[in-house]
């Protein structure tokens, strides 16, 4: 193991004994580097931590929060955003600015109601003259004082300069940061509040629950069968499992609400009117169209990586269910997070500008609502419309007649939305907040599908345990609307699925 480039010290791994002036002394209490007491940890809070969950605040017990002034100058970047980021970093300067009403000096630490305090630190070490040689050192690797990470490392220095060993933490998002604090010897955690359990993200199987033949045969003539709970204990209200008598007898089925175990309920096949029909390839398509088309589920979330179909089945369910006037339209988003360009950057209109994220939407509807026409060159090209322009395919006449959305996902706040099938795709790129918000924007008679890759991350604020989709699944599971399905085979061609596996 290669040893930390930093190594505690005597001279910093105990406060000083020295006798310090009475301007020094005062310094460190204005400054906020002497915690209000011993007992408890002083965590320092980086500014992704607060974006990512303003009521972290309340969230450290009996604990210390240091909240660095360098932090409030960045949240001050955010705050006029109209985006989730930009209402959070609102929310944190509320709920601040509401905890330091009644105190006069914001830096000795005001008490929070897990029995801990709250308080600002100021970072400015020429304030005190005997700083150590660990943070005279930090200065020689990172020269550079005027990023705002270097300055929170060179705060987390001085706060295990004046208070006891092992009660200094710097808690962030920032994978990179991370790596910095830990290569300085600085105590460094992710936030894990909203994390889910490792398992729920990598567990794509299907539970199994032992039944005898008679049992099996009884569920197969009359759809439902009732068990003991011992049997089934873990199973959640909804979660699809496969009764199993042995290696090659099974039935799936689904956990009803009250305890019962009932047969999948789904169409051969998908029929688009005039257009394609699709026909479930395996066992996890086959549950996620029964959930997807079952009027008491509003809540569907699914896993699978690329080429499972969970978009497309999504898709072709919400246009099935809508042509069949169970819903009044369909929405279909995706937030807006690249790996490349950004948004503004790219040219045209607006329309224009989001094309390039939702044209996988696009590809999905085209596909499916694609007449039946047979493979080949065209012998008789259609007459284009008046004024030379190209056919509207049919999905674009469902647009215009606003029965079918295609949008991003950044418009969404401040809306209700009633009576609508709305598929979010993408939706491992949320934070926990902006899942919320979505879940919150449901109305009555609406289904809201969450579909998504937990192992595929663009936005640098969450990852594959504390993403949104995987935060609704885990704060959801068990509600009698709510149902989860994992897709882990791939049916879009085996050259994809053998990418994905290998590649």
């Amino acid at each position: 193991m290669q040893p930390a480039l930093f190594e505690e010290s005597p001279s910093v791994a105990a406060p000083k004994k020295t006798r310090r002036s009475s301007a020094a002394s005062k310094a460190i209490e204005e400054f906020g580097l002497k915690a209000p007491s011993e007992k408890g940890k002083n965590y320092v809070l980086d500014t992704n931590v607060l974006l990512h969950d303003p009521a972290c605040l309340e969230r450290f017990k009996e604990n210390h929060i240091c909240i660095l002034v360098d932090v409030l100058a960045e949240l001050d970047k955010f705050k006029g955003e109209q985006s989730e980021r930009g209402a959070n970093a609102r929310r944190v300067h509320r709920r601040l600015t509401d905890i330091f009403d009644t105190s006069s000096l914001v830096t000795s630490g005001v008490p929070t109601e897990g029995g801990g305090t709250i308080r600002l630190v100021i970072y400015d070490p020429s304030a005190c003259a005997d700083n150590s040689e660990q943070l005279e050192q930090f200065y020689r690797v990172f020269p550079d004082r005027d990023r705002v990470d270097h300055r929170i490392l060179a705060a987390c220095f001085l706060l295990k300069q004046f208070n006891p060993v092992g009660q200094v933490a710097l808690v962030t998002k920032d994978i990179n940061l991370q790596l910095k604090a830990r290569a300085v010897s600085i105590e460094c955690q992710d936030y894990l509040n909203d994390k889910v359990d490792a398992h729920e993200v990598s567990n794509y199987d299907v539970r199994r629950v032992e039944v005898d033949t008679a049992e099996l045969h009884r569920f197969a003539s009359s759809g439902e069968i009732e068990l003991e709970s011992e049997r089934f204990q873990g199973v959640a209200i909804n979660e699809y499992v496969l009764l199993a008598c042995g290696e090659k007898q099974t039935i799936p089925a689904r956990l009803q609400f009250g305890g019962k175990f009932v047969r999948l309920n789904i169409p051969e096949v998908l029929k688009i009117p005039d257009g394609q029909v699709l026909k479930p390839l395996n066992l996890g398509q086959r549950c996620l169209i029964d959930a997807l088309l079952n009027p008491d589920i509003s809540l569907v979330t699914c896993y699978g990586h690329a080429g499972t179909g969970k978009t497309l089945v999504a898709v072709a369910a919400g246009l099935h269910e809508m042509f069949n006037r169970k819903y009044t339209g369909i929405t279909v988003s995706r937030p807006v997070v690249s790996m490349g360009d950004q948004l503004g950057f790219l040219p045209g209109s607006l329309d224009e500008k989001m094309r390039p994220w939702l044209q996988p939407i696009h590809d999905a509807l085209d596909l499916l609502m694609r007449p039946n026409v047979p493979l080949g060159p065209k012998r008789k090209q259609a007459k284009p419309n008046a004024g030379g322009a190209p056919p509207k395919k049919p999905y674009e006449t469902l647009m215009e007649q606003g029965v079918l959305e295609i949008e991003a996902l950044c418009y969404i706040r401040g809306r209700s939305i009633p009576n609508r099938f709305f598929i979010l795709d993408e939706a491992q790129q949320l934070t926990p907040q902006e899942a919320k918000t979505i879940v919150t924007r449901m109305s009555r008679d609406s289904k809201l599908v969450l579909v998504g890759d937990p192992a595929q991350i663009d936005n640098p604020y969450v990852d594959s345990r504390s993403n949104g989709l995987v935060y609704t699944r885990n704060r959801l599971k068990g509600q009698p609307f709510s149902a989860h399905v994992a897709l882990n085979r791939g049916e879009r061609s085996e050259l994809a699925e053998a990418g994905a596996q290998l590649m």
